[in-house]
């Protein structure tokens, strides 16, 4: 193994850390502006327009396997969970269907995080460019 391919290898987890705290910053850190961006736009945008639907930011106490799933999907937004939190002052409205969709929206906030946080570590490894 090169020094090159180690010194990638040690900085792949830094990166995907990054990624996944700040979204896009992961992206931004190997200098894919274009990409960093775009994932930092559809992240807190679906967090924005699921709060804007008052969906509900779930928290790591849960009674059940499905709202603890919720809750892992959600934090995988890194701030943009922790600043929902925050932000969610009037609490949910799940009496409406809106509601429910908006939970969904903060979940898939997360989700696409995730897959951020995939893509940055790949490039970080070199096995994407």
């Amino acid at each position: 193994m090169s020094d090159a391919t180690a010194k990638r290898n040690s900085f792949a987890p830094v990166v995907a850390f990054a990624a996944w705290i700040v979204p896009g910053l992961g992206h931004l850190l190997l200098g894919r502006w274009g990409r960093a961006f775009f994932f930092l736009i559809a992240v807190a945008g679906l967090a924005a327009t699921g709060l804007s639907m008052r969906g509900a930011v779930l928290s790591p106490r849960s009674a059940d396997p499905f709202g603890t799933l919720s809750f892992l999907a959600d934090a995988a937004s890194g701030v943009v969970y922790f600043l929902s939190r925050v932000l969610e002052k009037a609490g949910p409205d799940l009496s409406r269907a809106a509601g429910d969709y908006g939970t969904r929206f903060i979940a898939t906030a997360g989700i696409v995080n995730l897959l951020a946080v995939a893509d940055a570590y790949r490039i970080a490894l070199g096995r994407r460019s």
